[in-house]
């Protein structure tokens, strides 16, 4: 019988630690959205899980002449979860690749890629 709860807690461990793997955030959503074909935008939008450390994160975008001109990164002060970062370049039509890494309030620091096109 001594053994049973010595596996309950080695259970309860081992999903406390996967809850909290589980907890880094994520990318949500964007705008323009991932694989969607869209009008030149004037700005890229990112919403994330958690809050977001503006000075420590970037996002980065390519596209079929190299890198794309943006300005700087900013969190929307209502919301500190949504990223905004202006376009200052006219895009010509074909596929971009978006970049961002971004550090949460909490330290972790995330990275992904997605992609758009402008027709």
């Amino acid at each position: 019988m001594r053994l049973l709860p010595l596996l309950l807690a080695t259970g309860l461990a081992a999903a406390a630690v996967a809850g909290q793997a589980a907890a880094h955030a994520r990318l949500v959503k964007s705008d323009p959205k991932a694989g969607s074909v869209v009008a030149a935008p004037k700005a890229l939008k990112l919403w994330f899980s958690e809050t977001i450390v503006p000075a420590q994160s970037k996002v980065a975008v390519s596209g079929p002449s190299g890198a794309v001109a943006t300005g700087k990164l900013a969190v929307d002060p209502k919301n500190p979860r949504l990223v905004s970062v202006p376009v200052t370049a006219a895009l010509a039509p074909g596929a971009y690749k978006v970049d961002w890494t971004m550090k949460t309030e909490d330290t972790h620091v995330m990275d992904g890629t997605f992609g758009f096109k402008v027709r």
